[in-house]
This record gives structure tokens, sequence and C-alpha cells, in this order.
């Protein structure tokens, strides 16, 4: 990382600070390549869930488990309110949460909400609320939903395979460009200047990005014969957090990008060397300081699993707010 030289910075990146009329030209000459690249990063962003962590097929299990508890708080108030004990109570049936009913109702379970991950089939299983309870179930899940256990895992590997294979070479190959565009720009001595340094440790912080991609998958799928969705280790903990810190810095730097366009039309006469290092305490002080009070926030308050989850709400905004923050920010300049 270098500070740019004021003469760099005069007549390499082509900007004269003693000529308003040819900073402003500048401006507009650089406004459309300094457009392509946030419009290509913003992209690269918005196609993936803020800061999200956790595995596909753990999200499965995830939020299986999930409505299983959901269905299990509601039977906990069912049974604390005694006013009422008529009907048929709440029941979790290992696969879906049967709401309580009068007798006499009929009760339906969506198949598509039951197996949103393997079946796009709208059928529907019924009981009924009789007075001696609930009734058996018809049809089964497996004639209703078209499912069936024995195909279901070969499926459900495949397309958690495929679905791996295509994100690594995808991420491989944005790392592979990244550290080449890194090397050019750092490389070519006509280059370096305050635009192209700031644009250096955005593809800094995207190489950081796909390399946490890579760890964490190392660190949490390295033994095939362990449950990755329900270990709780340093190492699976430490490679969450730093992927966290890598979503974090590629926002602060989309920001950076902003505040240094709007420092050059805002600022015309003064040197942008002397702000450079603000820059870099924004780009990766600012993430720095969030992901270590998201560390210590989750290891005091809700120290379960790899932190790969956002069920807590409030401690899921302390990465959140500053991201959306980081968005408003950028969209005001």
């Amino acid at each position: 990382m270098f500070a740019p030289k004021k003469s760099l910075f005069k007549k390499r990146c082509g900007t004269n600070l003693s000529s308003q009329p040819r900073l402003m030209r500048h401006i507009k000459g650089m406004g459309g390549y300094e457009k392509v690249i946030l419009f290509i990063f913003y992209l690269q962003l918005w196609s993936k869930p803020m800061g999200e962590a956790i595995h596909p097929d753990c999200a499965i299990i995830f939020q299986h488990l999930r409505a299983r508890e959901i269905c299990s708080q509601t039977r906990r108030s069912e049974a604390q309110n005694r006013s009422d004990h008529s009907g048929c109570k709440t029941e979790w049936d290992e696969i879906g949460c049967w709401l309580r009913a009068e007798a006499g109702q009929v009760v339906n379970l969506s198949c598509s909400e039951v197996f949103r991950h393997f079946s796009s089939n709208q059928g529907y299983v019924y009981r009924n609320c009789t007075g001696d309870g609930w009734s058996e179930m018809y049809p089964t899940y497996e004639d209703a939903c078209h499912f069936s256990d024995d195909s279901e895992p070969e499926s459900e590997t495949s397309y958690l395979y495929t679905f791996r294979q295509v994100y690594t070479v995808g991420y491989a190959t944005s790392l592979i460009s990244l550290l080449t565009a890194i090397v050019v720009f750092a490389g070519f001595r006509k280059f370096r200047c305050t635009r192209n340094y700031i644009h250096i440790n955005l593809f800094s912080s995207f190489v950081l990005r796909a390399s946490a991609v890579f760890i964490k998958d190392a660190v949490l799928f390295a033994d095939e014969t362990l449950d990755h969705c329900s270990m709780s280790t340093a190492a699976c903990k430490s490679a969450v957090a730093f992927f966290q810190f890598s979503i974090l810095a590629n926002y602060f730097w989309l920001l950076v990008e902003g505040m240094y366009l709007q420092t050059l039309l805002a600022l015309t006469f003064v040197s942008q060397r002397k702000y450079f290092w603000w820059y870099i305490l924004i780009g990766w002080g600012l993430p720095s300081m969030v992901l270590i009070l998201w560390v210590l926030t989750r290891f005091f308050y809700d120290d379960r699993g790899c932190w790969d989850d956002n069920d807590n709400v409030g401690i899921w905004w302390i990465i959140k707010g500053p991201i959306t923050a980081s968005l408003l920010v950028s969209d005001q300049l």
C-alpha cells in the first residue's frame, strides 16, 4: 500500500490542481469509467444475500429446526392458557406443524411449504380434528407431494455438489481477474495515483471475499464425516468472522469510491494525498471496528454453532446496519 505523491497525482492522474475547468473536464471524462466499475461491483454484492455465511444444505436443516421450535413455542403458549381445552391441540409430526383446531374442522398443510427445497408440487395433506383428537393424515406426504425418500438423498447431494462447483469456479475466476488487475495497477508507474490506489484497495476487498469463501468451505467441509451444520469450533468461527469482514470491506470501499469523486468536485484546489489515509481508515478501519463489536456480541450473547446464522435480529443488525448506512450515504453522494 502506497500513499500517492503529489507529483504523481498531478502528472500521471491527469488532474491539474491549479485548473478548475480542466478538473471538471477530467471528472466528466472519468465519470463513465467510474460508474461502470461501481455498477459491476454493486451487481456482485446485490447478487448475494448481504453477509450471508450459512451453507445451503445447513440452511435447510436450520429452517426445519426453526419451524419445530416455533411449533413448540405455540404448544407451550397453549399449555399456559388454560381457559380452553376443547378441540385438537397444536402438534408437531416431525415434518410439519398442525395448529390448534376445533372439533369437526379439517386442516391442511401445503407441500410447497413443507418441502419447499425439494418439491414445487402444490398438493396438500389433510387431518381431521375429531372429538378424540387428530385423525391419521391423508394422503401421506409421499403420495401428496410426490416426494420419495429413496431418491431424495441422491438428488439433494447432486444439487449441492453442482451448486458448490459452480460458485467455486465463479469465485476462482473472479479471484484471478482481480489479482491481475491489482498487478497491472501496481506494476505500471503511469497508473500510480490516488484514484487507482483506491481501486487497488477495492479490488483487494473482493480478493478477501473470494478467499474467505474458499477458507470457509475448507474449514467446514474438510472432513466429510463431521456434521458441519452443528459444529462449533474456533476455526469455523474465525472463518465466518473473516467472511463477514470481507463483506463489510466491500461496501465501505465502494463508499470510499463515491467519497473520492465527491471530494474532487467539492475540494478542487486541495491535494488528495492528505485525504488518502482517511480513505484507508474508512475502508479498513471501520469494518474492523464493526467486526470486533460483532465478534464480542456473538461470543458473550449468542455463542452457537459457527456464527453463520442470523436468527438474532439485533446482533445481525450490527453487520447489516453499517452496510445499509454505507449504501444510503453512497446514494446521496
